[in-house]
């Protein structure tokens, strides 16, 4: 029986609650995702081409979540199913979403326990994915330090990798997006800080924290110190001025599309407490004013489906969730890229530092205090104790002015995140 069909068959109060302008038949697919022309095309056209009668209809977050609001506050809606970041679900209150045990996980744990929203079941199941990642001249290869593994590198090994890597060359060889458009600040806030403090606001001025900025500073020490005008490591990467790197897979996709079989993508290393790293992750999750729950239910059935996770990464670029193979016919960068997202997210010591959510429009402000904090500790010199009793104060004015409470791995917290 098909979908349409199911959908013609269910109950009479389903009409009442649908808009005049959207099909019975449809199952409104209400998406913060996917919002360019070209993507919201490819969406209607190949990921849900199978799914039965969907109506996929991606919009900003503002108008996203005033449409939302207003049908669960009324009682009743026409949205069927939601496509939104793990930051707009964990927005909500739990019981506006629908449980979805039992039809489908991802293939990382991390991920799964992160879609409970704190609760005991899942209140959206993980979609796709996209993150940073590290890459390498397999020139480097050699100098890897005995015994490491590339896909299970810890910091320490990653030091010492490219610190063999300068003494074999006489040449700085990592390269790292310190430059004025760099994404440096990811790096500290998803990566440094979930690795070495298990957090990244309340254990900003931690013991843990002085800790990681003595780790920086000795990877700073065999990084090439024109990093510091560094933003897109692809370049890098192609002109032989970084061997070793770390960016967003997007600005690394160059060089794996030049010149596939130079280079090798891999996780990011871990510290102490995990593998830190910054997953983009969206979910799919039904509210509980949906017209129709279980064509709801297939359609969120399907966003699973192997063949569906590849449809999505050719329409998206953002990664699958599940485990998949990746047909040869991909740009050797999203091949590459791919499988080292997978690998680190699906690490037995995965610990995903997510992007803030909640700051409004302190979330400037607030990156711009890690930028500053790397800049006085690692590049002048500064005493890393002094810098961080120093900022701390500031970093909680911040979250007070946003009242934003705290996203993983903080622990929850009940109003704005404290700096302890």
């Amino acid at each position: 029986m098909s979908l349409f069909t199911k959908l013609s068959g269910a109950a009479s109060g389903v009409a009442m609650l649908l808009s005049a302008t959207v099909a019975q038949a449809d199952v409104l697919f209400w998406s913060t995702q996917a919002k360019p022309v070209e993507e919201a095309q490819a969406m209607r056209e190949n990921v849900l081409a199978s799914a039965g009668e969907v109506d996929y209809q991606p919009n900003d977050g503002g108008p996203w979540l005033t449409r939302l609001n207003a049908e669960l506050q009324a009682g009743s809606g026409t949205i069927g199913v939601l496509g939104a970041l793990h930051g707009d679900f964990s927005a909500m209150n739990a019981d506006d979403l629908v449980d979805l045990d039992g039809l489908g996980m991802s293939a990382s744990d991390t991920f799964n326990n992160l879609a409970k929203l704190g609760t005991d079941n899942l209140q959206y199941i993980p979609w796709m994915q996209a993150s940073y990642i590290m890459a390498a001249n397999k020139e480097a290869l050699q100098y890897l330090p005995d015994g490491a593994d590339i896909n299970a590198l810890t910091y320490d090994q990653l030091i010492a990798w490219a610190g063999n890597v300068m003494e074999a060359t006489g040449e700085a060889k990592f390269g790292f997006p310190a430059g004025p458009k760099g994404l440096k600040h990811r790096f500290f806030q998803g990566y440094l800080y979930p690795s070495y403090t298990n957090g990244v606001v309340r254990t900003f001025a931690s013991d843990e924290a002085v800790t990681a900025w003595e780790k920086m500073r000795e990877l700073w020490a065999v990084t090439n110190p024109a990093s510091t005008n560094f933003s897109f490591l692809q370049e890098q990467l192609l002109s032989g001025d970084a061997w070793i790197v770390f960016d967003h897979t997007s600005r690394l996709a160059q060089a794996f599309n030049e010149r596939p079989d130079d280079f090798v993508a891999f996780p990011a290393p871990a510290g102490p407490t995990g593998r830190g790293f910054m997953p983009v992750l969206a979910g799919v999750g039904i509210p509980r004013t949906a017209p129709d729950m279980d064509a709801a239910k297939a359609l969120v059935q399907h966003m699973l489906k192997p063949e569906t996770q590849i449809a999505t990464l050719r329409a998206t670029n953002f990664f699958p969730v599940v485990d998949v193979e990746l047909p040869g016919d991909l740009p050797p960068a999203v091949k590459a890229a791919g499988d080292a997202v997978a690998k680190m997210s699906g690490s037995a010591d995965a610990n995903p530092g997510l992007l803030p959510a909640g700051l409004g429009d302190k979330g400037g402000e607030f990156s711009q205090l890690y930028t500053e904090t790397f800049e006085r500790i690692v590049l002048a010199g500064q005493d890393i104790r002094m810098v961080l009793d120093d900022h701390k104060p500031r970093l909680q004015a911040i979250m007070d002015a946003s009242g934003a409470p705290c996203w993983a791995p903080d622990a929850a917290s009940d109003g704005p995140c404290p700096v302890e």
